[in-house]
């Protein structure tokens, strides 16, 4: 399993219908959904653990697949990141 970073994007009059069909498409989802509709940014993000972008992209519900953002992301540590700087 890799993670991938979700970003979607909704509009303010879209905000409830969004909200809906994550919870009726992926109740889980939700828990790991980080939200700006409350400020005004409609859209969420989100880091999930997925065998492909395309069954993290899946995770979203169908009205939000198409626009999202979905990115395979991983960390560095210290060490790799000296390592980086040897090998240039």
């Amino acid at each position: 399993m890799a993670r991938y970073f979700i970003e979607s994007k909704h509009t303010d009059a879209q905000c409830l219908q969004a909200l809906d069909d994550i919870v009726a498409h992926n109740p889980k989802l939700l828990a790991d959904c980080y939200l700006g509709c409350m400020v005004g940014e409609h859209t969420g993000w989100a880091i999930v653990e997925a065998g492909s972008d395309l069954e993290a992209r899946n995770m979203l519900p169908g009205s939000l697949r198409g626009e999202a953002r979905v990115v395979s992301v991983g960390q560095f540590t210290p060490e790799q990141i000296r390592s980086f700087h040897k090998a240039a």
